[in-house]
């Protein structure tokens, strides 16, 4: 199994969220669960990289060449693919993985899992897509996808298929066992 992990090139300004990061690859290494990411050493990318070379997962970072040099494309991986672009880097990462985690971190970490969450609800896959909730970080931007179902622009369905957890080993858990709702427009 492999885990497509989102997140931020900056470590964000309280130490709890290398600190959870960390735990979570932990619990990865525990249910064998490898790693593919965006490919820096720096940020919650570096942290999450560095725990998982300790712990030794099999870990693929995917990036594009334009940002190999600006991101400081890690250079201690078993794997790093370089692609023309964003869009490339996001296929081949969802190629590659079997579920994907958002931890904390900016527009592109949203960009990320609102695109394979969005593909999911169109059925073009059946991956999970998890929130990890460290630090209550997701708290407001859960509260407004709840406001997109009050609206009638989402159904609960769509939101129901996101695992949210401030528990790595539930996070874990729960998209292991994953099983996603029928697919928005129908088989």
């Amino acid at each position: 199994m492999r885990a497509a992990v989102f997140c931020g090139s900056a470590r964000g300004s309280d130490s709890v969220y290398v600190e959870q990061t960390r735990r979570l690859v932990k619990v990865m290494a525990d249910r064998e669960v490898d790693l593919i990411y965006g490919g820096g050493r720096v940020g919650l990318m570096g942290s999450l990289a560095n725990e998982a070379i300790e712990v030794g997962l099999h870990i693929i970072g995917v990036m594009p060449k334009s940002l190999v040099t600006h991101e400081l494309a890690h250079t201690d991986i078993n794997e790093l693919k370089v692609v023309q672009d964003m869009h490339e880097r996001k296929s081949v990462m969802a190629e590659h993985a079997d579920f994907f985690i958002a931890l904390p971190g900016g527009a592109g970490t949203l960009e990320e899992i609102f695109e394979v969450w969005t593909w999911a609800q169109l059925g073009f896959h059946n991956k999970a897509c998890a929130f990890y909730n460290i630090n209550g970080y997701f708290d407001p931007l859960l509260a407004f996808f709840k406001k997109m179902v009050v609206e009638g622009f989402m159904q609960q369905s769509y939101l129901d298929m996101l695992v949210v957890s401030d528990s790595p080993e539930r996070l874990i858990e729960e998209a292991l066992s994953y099983i996603p709702p029928n697919p928005k427009w129908g088989s």
